[in-house]
Order: C-alpha cells, then sequence, then structure tokens
C-alpha cells in the first residue's frame, strides 16, 4: 500500500468495482465528505457523513478509530481526496478515495440509498 503522504496524487484510489470489493470486510469504514443535503440526496451503504466543508472536519475526523479502514468518497472525488490527504497526515493507517466520487458510481450503475 503507498500512503497518502505529498497531495492528491498520493492518495489511494479506488475504481468503484475496487471499492465495491473493499465494502465487503467488516473492518472498513465508508465515509461520506459531502454536505448534509448531498448525502439525503443519495449515498452508499452503511456511509457515515462527515461533512468536509463543515469547520470541524478535522476535529470529527480525529475522533474515529485510526486503526480501521477508510473508504471515503464525496461528489466528484476532490473533497474526498483532500479528506484522504488530512486523514493521513493524522495517522490512519489505510484510506482510500473513490475515484469520481458518489458520480462515478452512480455512471456504473452502482446502488445508491436514501
Amino acid at each position: 500500500m503507498v500512503s497518502a503522504v505529498a497531495g492528491s496524487n498520493d492518495v489511494n484510489n479506488l475504481t468503484p468495482d475496487e471499492f465495491e470489493e473493499k465494502l465487503k470486510d467488516k473492518n472498513c469504514v465508508v465515509l461520506d465528505v459531502r454536505t448534509p443535503e448531498e448525502f439525503s440526496s443519495g449515498y452508499i451503504r452503511g456511509a457515515k457523513n462527515i461533512n468536509f466543508l463543515s469547520a470541524n472536519f478535522r476535529n470529527e475526523i480525529s475522533k474515529l478509530d485510526k486503526n480501521k479502514t477508510y473508504l471515503v468518497y464525496c461528489a466528484s472525488g476532490g473533497r474526498s481526496a483532500a479528506a484522504c490527504k488530512i486523514m493521513t497526515d493524522l495517522g490512519f493507517k489505510e484510506v482510500y478515495n473513490l475515484k469520481g466520487g458518489i458520480y462515478g458510481w452512480k455512471k456504473v450503475g452502482k446502488d445508491v440509498k436514501k
């Protein structure tokens, strides 16, 4: 595994199929970093919503178990890549970004909950 060190190019990006495969791992936490309004329009099964744009994002993220595996997504992949970078900087061991975000997820026909 490559760790995210110096920018979004170093983030562990997963395709929708790879992301879906990781969802089967019971140690994974799915993290939706969109706004609550975006989240309410549809989300990936089991997702926990922590708004990246919130002033207390870093504080909320730092409360999470750093030893779990995190599958992070947003609308198109930008905010979630930045969130992955922050999480790695905070000492999270295993963090993955959904390439293309939930738009990419839906585009290939993956299931979204409401």
